[in-house]
């Protein structure tokens, strides 16, 4: 299944093998790894052994873990990762994630693309709640989710093992009925 969501200034789809070389240059930033729990691939092959199964799920047809490559639009550059993992259909809840390449940091790419896929969680899979969780000094991802209209319910305590040590994790989470800070509509599936 091709799906291909636009935002403003990105493109988002599934990722593809062909997508390697720029995951692993992503996954090898150690400003990347900071708030990343996978840690820096030593060899490419490491990469390649976790977006498999990755790429195998996106090509189900009844897909529960998406893993998108977001791109932009002027020239199909990289700039990041979004995963979006669907619960029990009986709960209608997802879970999002999202890697943006630092030379993207600070431009405004991850609320944009954070806002577009919130919309097509709740009007496309019709989802009901949308969950997200941030290292405590995870600041820019923070600011992100709250900028899109996340709400911060709770801490779990030395629940990531990052490379500084084990460190506390806000839970923020969107309702369907709650409101949309910010908002695009452009649309696009195969």
């Amino acid at each position: 299944m091709a799906i291909e969501i636009l935002t403003e200034r990105t493109r988002i789809r599934l990722i593809e093998l062909s997508d390697l070389n720029s995951i692993h240059k992503l996954h090898s930033l150690p400003e990347i790894d900071e708030y990343n729990t996978l840690g820096i691939p030593k060899r490419i092959e490491e990469t390649k052994a976790v977006i498999e199964p990755w790429i195998s799920e996106n090509e189900m047809d009844n897909i529960k873990n998406y893993t998108f490559a977001i791109e932009s639009n002027l020239n199909n550059d990289f700039i990041g990762l979004f995963g979006l993992k669907l619960g029990h259909e009986k709960y209608k809840r997802g879970e999002v994630w999202y890697k943006i390449h630092s030379i993207h940091w600070n431009k405004g790419i991850a609320t944009e693309v954070l806002s577009r896929m919130v919309n097509y969680g709740f009007d496309e899979l019709k989802l009901h709640r949308i969950q997200a969780g941030a290292a405590v000094r995870n600041i820019g991802s923070i600011k992100v989710l709250e900028k899109v209209g996340f709400i911060q319910e709770g801490r779990g305590r030395q629940i990531l093992p990052l490379k500084s040590g084990w460190s506390d994790n806000y839970e923020y989470s969107i309702l369907e009925t709650d409101e949309r800070k910010l908002s695009t509509t452009k649309n696009k599936r195969h």
